[in-house]
């Protein structure tokens, strides 16, 4: 069975894994900033795929395009086929987008996981830096919606005003409808407000592919902030942590004819 090395290179951190029959046999994160350190980057990482295994290829995607033309070199280095995936590289996705080359390659590889994992139509929700919704139907990725991820949001809150603090995206839990600490307040407004965001666009979404007349879609979530997903909606949703690294291995097997 034909062992890959997948790499999702995002703008804060970058999913890694090694895949087999649609399989996660190993895989981790690292802060896409180390990915080009000599000792613990991306070097470190494939030589610790290949303990014990043979691995057969390498498929990855970037949406840090001043990292990938060097990480690009650093797995043709390893002597292993590589599979880039872009817009132009995405076989067996129909693109109905009027500028294909703006969309996000971890996007593709999403709706190419969602296509072999619960078929079309499907609707990913990326939650990393940004909040990916990532359309997929019986014609293929149809576009989607991008908004601030709850990093962003706590971030922005701390940065652009004097006197907020910082505060943790994974310490947001609050028992109280109303802050009574600036610290509570600002736990309140991002954790209800971030799910508020998400259920609010979601239903748009929903409701345009009910126009659209596609049946109703797999729900399949993923990123590190899927946990504040609005309660009403977890349900219905199916929780796919390597979706992007299982498009990449799909679009390897397919673009080499394996």
């Amino acid at each position: 069975m034909t062992q890959l090395f997948c790499l999702d290179v995002g703008n804060t951190h970058a999913h890694h894994g090694v895949l087999a029959g649609g399989v996660t046999l190993a895989g981790g994160q690292i802060p896409t900033a180390r990915l080009l350190e000599p000792e613990a980057g991306l070097g470190a990482l494939l030589a610790r795929a290949r303990t014990g295994r043979a691995l057969d290829g390498a498929a990855f995607c970037s949406v840090v395009p001043a990292l990938t033309a060097r990480i690009r070199a650093l797995l043709d280095a390893a002597g292993l086929p590589v599979w880039h995936l872009r817009h132009d590289t995405c076989p067996g996705l129909g693109i109905h987008y009027p500028r294909p080359a703006e969309i996000g390659h971890d996007r593709l590889a999403n709706c190419l996981g969602a296509q072999v994992t619960h078929g079309a139509p499907a609707v990913v929700m990326d939650m990393g830096t940004t909040v990916n919704f990532d359309i997929l139907t019986a014609r293929g990725f149809e576009g989607g919606v991008i908004a601030p991820g709850l990093g962003i949001m706590t971030r922005y809150l701390h940065e652009q005003t004097a006197q907020l603090p910082v505060l943790d995206p994974a310490d947001l839990m609050v028992s109280e409808g109303v802050g009574k600490s600036t610290l509570e307040a600002m736990r309140l407004g991002c954790a209800v407000g971030f799910a508020g965001m998400i259920d609010a666009l979601l239903g748009c979404v929903l409701a345009q592919m009910e126009k659209w007349g596609a049946p109703t879609p797999a729900l399949i979530a993923t990123g590190g902030t899927a946990g504040m997903l609005p309660r009403a909606w977890r349900h219905r949703m199916s929780w796919e942590p390597d979706i992007t690294l299982r498009g990449l291995e799909v679009a390897f097997l397919r673009g080499l004819g394996r």
